[in-house]
């Protein structure tokens, strides 16, 4: 096998190259210039500064000079969260499995879908846990999911149905727009949200939101279980959780 790098890896080398020079320099920097500290023919880095500036990782203020885009401040600002978010949520999650003996999830938002970023679970839950972290599901079809959507404008959420077409994974989906209306309309009022067997048979839900010190909703946490084993007991004390985590990240209930 040959050790050569292939083309694609070529590139991004050569662009991570770029970016590291960039991320050295405050102020624009000129073409001239990142083709002599990275050794790129300028022909060879002017191409690819095009594509990481149509990818916002990279400015332009001017023709023939660059610097940074916002689009890594974006990301870097995401990673935090969610390192934070976890980092607060673990041994509060821990506490909470120990109650429950069920899966505890931590999850977060990413488009039209929640995204698994921890969970904590044994073998005694007698539920085999089929996402595991990083999985992802839409948001109608989830607890998480569901609560996010609770906070959005009306507007936005009826685009989220028109993108996905609120399509269904069991007979319990909800797929039909009024329907989601409704049961948005009670998380609100209630605070916490409930899958009842509509993301996949057999597995209950119930969440809580997470709150940074923003007062935005960040993550979202559940508890899963077969559906004959979810307690209603569990609401109060997952209430009492989220909120304990929120507080960690800075939350004050003032702020909403």
């Amino acid at each position: 096998m040959s050790d050569t790098p292939s083309p694609a890896i070529q590139v991004l080398e050569r662009a991570f190259a770029l970016l590291d020079v960039l991320a050295r320099h405050p102020d624009p920097i000129s073409l001239k210039a990142l083709s002599e500290a990275t050794g790129l023919h300028a022909s060879t880095a002017h191409r690819i500064l095009n594509d990481l500036t149509l990818g916002r990782f990279v400015d332009r203020p001017e023709a023939g000079s660059y610097r940074l885009g916002m689009r890594l401040l974006e990301l870097g600002n995401l990673v935090k969260a969610r390192l934070d978010v976890r980092d607060a949520a673990l041994d509060a999650m821990r506490e909470l499995h120990k109650l429950t003996h069920q899966p505890v999830n931590l999850s977060v938002r990413q488009g039209d879908e929640i995204v698994y970023i921890e969970r904590t679970y044994s073998e005694r839950s007698g539920m085999q846990v089929v996402r595991a972290v990083g999985g992802r599901a839409p948001l109608h079809l989830t607890s998480v999911g569901k609560l996010f959507l609770a906070y959005d404008e009306s507007p936005r959420v009826r685009a989220y149905a028109t993108r996905t077409g609120l399509a269904g994974h069991t007979r319990n989906s909800i797929t039909d727009l009024a329907r989601l209306e409704r049961e948005l309309a009670q998380i609100r009022a209630r605070g916490v949200s409930r899958d009842e067997e509509e993301l996949e048979l057999g597995v209950r839900c119930m969440a809580a939101g997470i709150y940074d010190d923003q007062g935005k909703l960040v993550a979202g946490l559940s508890i899963s279980a077969p559906s004959d084993r979810l307690e209603e007991s569990w609401e109060s004390r997952l209430r009492d959780t989220a909120a304990q985590i929120s507080t960690a990240l800075g939350y004050r209930p003032s702020l909403r």
